[in-house]
């Protein structure tokens, strides 16, 4: 009875094997063929927005202090701006980096194989969703430099210190954004045994985020707070309200956490009284600490997602059968 259960102990670190998958998993996710064409793409549109935005903002350079972040910002038409582009890319890549991370292992009959070896569930799954991130952050570095590159060439402006701080923390948003993404199709790469069927569940909770929520945020706001002609606070009621399930999407969080990166001049992300502008230097750009302060909790939302994603891939993963 004794060696029954210490057989059945685990021996060794929880995290044994844990570099081994990452590495492998980072190197195919690199020399992968969907990974190229979303590179390429992502390559392009960055280029192209980059460009139009330079070319509008060439005439502002003596006016605006902040020309870098300006440049992730400004559209031309008929090109979005790189932001625009990355907030429509970057899901489509995280999600095809994850969505057969595990059923992918069961499919090819090789995750028994795997954990036959001294390599735990957890080291696994904390490979393959670190692996996933790594590969985004060294495609966003590489974009990253690749705009503050093309805007010194096209304005002939060098950003200063603050700009590249407020740039570095608009990365770091981004990835968070990414992490949501990716552990999305984590979740359905573990719960769906089909990885057509895991990539088509990911890609329609993408699309009801990005096309369906903003509806339905407004008729749970209206439901909730309904506007009344007679009550001049109904109408802000509403406006809290709707902001308030809107911030319920991964989308919306990200939009207004790189507003308030990105744009000095951002002072608040919700209604504003007249009363609470008594005393505001209006038109004057809020310093890295403050813009930092009014985006923290929208990055806290973003990265608690990720987490909250991943535990439930964890537990999910925990109860599967490897032989099944």
């Amino acid at each position: 009875m004794q060696r029954s259960s210490a057989s059945r102990r685990r021996e060794g670190s929880p995290w044994t094997g844990l570099w081994a998958v990452f590495f492998k998993e980072m190197a195919d996710h690199l020399s992968s063929t969907r990974m190229r064409i979303l590179e390429v793409l992502i390559l392009l549109s960055a280029v192209g927005a980059v460009y139009a935005g330079a070319q509008t903002l060439r005439q502002t350079i003596s006016e605006d202090p902040f020309l870098l972040l300006r440049v992730f910002t400004a559209a031309q038409d008929p090109l979005p701006s790189f932001v625009a582009f990355l907030s429509f890319f970057l899901p489509l890549a995280a999600i095809a980096l994850g969505f057969d991370a595990i059923n992918g292992e069961y499919s090819r009959n090789t995750l028994s194989r795997i954990l036959a070896q001294p390599i735990y569930r957890d080291a696994l799954l904390w490979g393959k969703f670190l692996a996933g991130l790594a590969t985004i952050a060294l495609i966003l570095l590489a974009l990253f430099l690749l705009v503050v590159g093309l805007g010194l060439i096209f304005l002939g402006v060098p950003p200063s210190s603050e700009e590249v701080a407020r740039a570095l923390l608009f990365l770091l948003a981004t990835l968070a954004y990414t992490g949501v993404w990716l552990g999305i199709a984590l979740v359905t790469s573990v719960l769906f045994r089909s990885a057509a069927t895991s990539a088509l569940a990911a890609i329609a909770v993408w699309l009801f985020f990005a096309l369906f929520w903003g509806i339905i945020a407004q008729l749970l706001a209206q439901a909730v707070a309904p506007f009344d002609p007679f009550d001049p606070e109904s109408e802000l009621r509403q406006t809290e309200a709707l902001l308030a399930f809107s911030r319920l999407s991964p989308n919306t969080l990200y939009a207004e956490a790189i507003q308030a990166l990105l744009n000095p001049g951002v002072r608040s992300l919700g209604p504003v009284l007249i009363s609470q502008l008594e005393g505001a230097l209006l038109g004057a750009p809020l310093p890295l600490g403050q813009s930092f302060l009014l985006a923290w909790p929208q990055l806290t939302g973003l990265i608690a997602l990720t987490l909250l994603l991943f535990a439930l891939a964890y537990v999910l993963f925990q109860r599967r059968e490897v032989r099944a």
